[in-house]
């Protein structure tokens, strides 16, 4: 079997995220890897154990790699992106899909234009139980959405010593926990619910005005501490904590609460939606588990076995029932279906993934939330 040829850009932690889902694709090879420089990819090819090792244009330059994916921090996914359309590659982009809402249509319209098989890396979407939502949602199962009441906490960013360069506005943007981890939220709300969110109100807040940038690499200090002449203060305008009230297209409402700096939530999206059926009730540090609860019955809890949920979820599921299926997996079962797609040779007109235009979507949503916090007033979607 010809395998596809892929190219990962950027080793973060997502980067290593995308090559180990990669890895557990039979029609898929990664053979390269891009860094900032020639030296760093060598590297960072040889820990990883990928046999070849480019800078970003050197690596369009490849007429054997087929796909790209685009690992790198937020600033550089637009430009990124567009090469490799352009060089004629298929493009997987982490979120956020660009830095503003002109760059995100423009990838959009290219992408179309070109055919390409483009998606974006809401991986979210992908625990089995999400999927049941949704499925259930479309067979009547949950009856009208009354209500949402969703989160994304995580503490990594607890102390005003913890730092990384989404801190920082000109590589991440101008919001940060919600274009971050609140894009998460925002589009399972409405891939579960087919809601469209038509109106919101944030308020935001940043707890830490001021951090302590370490003046050289985290990693130089591994295990030893860190003294104060080791540190800049440096000022922070994004925010670390945002409530968002929001208005959807069937006329009900929602709120949602996004936070990176909530102790002891290392990682936890949850999300409870309301029908006039009954509520799901979903935690991502639970994954394998739905809560469904009854007005008139016992409340019920579902588990990812493929028995037991509908059949069109048995497809991003992996194991038998018992056999717990978390973060890692989401990934691999959404490469699995892009790179389906990939094997056909075009972007199919109905994708199961999420696209470049989903991408826009959410961006369109998180700078509609970043343009009401500013002005303290609902704006429109």
């Amino acid at each position: 079997m010809q395998k596809i040829q892929v190219g990962v850009v950027g080793t973060g932690f997502i980067g290593p995220a995308h090559i180990e889902a990669l890895r557990r694709l039979p029609n898929v090879e990664v053979v390269a890897l891009c860094e900032v420089s020639q030296e760093l990819a060598e590297t960072k090819a040889a820990q990883l154990g990928i046999p070849r090792a480019y800078t970003f244009d050197e690596l369009l330059k490849q007429d054997d790699i087929q796909s790209i994916h685009i690992c790198t921090p937020n600033f550089l996914h637009y430009s990124q992106s567009k090469a490799a359309l352009l060089a004629g590659k298929h493009v997987i982009c982490e979120k956020p899909l660009a830095k503003d809402l002109h760059e995100a249509e423009e990838l959009v319209q290219l992408a179309k234009k070109s055919g390409l098989v483009n998606a974006v890396h809401f991986n979210l979407r992908y625990y089995p139980l999400v999927r049941q939502m949704k499925v259930m949602r479309e067979k009547g199962e949950l009856g009208d959405v009354y209500s949402i009441i969703g989160s994304y906490l995580q503490d990594w960013l607890f102390y005003e010593t913890d730092y990384n360069w989404r801190l920082e506005p000109d590589k991440s943007g101008d919001s940060r926990a919600i274009a971050d981890i609140g894009s998460h939220l925002m589009d399972i709300i409405e891939y579960v619910t087919g809601l469209k969110t038509t109106a919101v109100l944030a308020d935001f807040n940043t707890i830490h005005k001021t951090r302590k940038k370490p003046l050289k690499p985290v990693e130089t200090y591994s295990g030893k501490m860190l003294q104060p002449d080791d540190y800049a203060d440096v000022p922070i305008n994004t925010e670390d904590h945002a409530n968002v009230l929001l208005r959807f297209d069937n006329g009900n409402r929602g709120v949602v609460t996004v936070s990176q700096v909530s102790a002891g939530r290392k990682n936890q999206l949850k999300l409870e939606i309301s029908g006039a059926k009954k509520t799901f009730a979903f935690d991502s540090e639970s994954p394998n588990q739905l809560w469904m609860g009854n007005r008139d019955g016992y409340n019920q809890t579902v588990t990812d076995d493929p028995s037991l949920v509908h059949a069109e979820v048995r497809s991003v599921i992996g194991f038998p029932g018992g056999h717990n299926e978390g973060f890692p997996d989401t990934s691999k079962q959404m490469f699995k279906e892009v790179y389906a797609a990939i094997e056909a040779g075009k972007q199919p007109e109905n994708p199961t993934y999420p696209t470049f235009a989903d991408g826009y979507r959410e961006l369109l949503i998180c700078e509609r939330i970043l343009e009401s916090n500013k002005s303290q007033s609902w704006v429109n979607v």
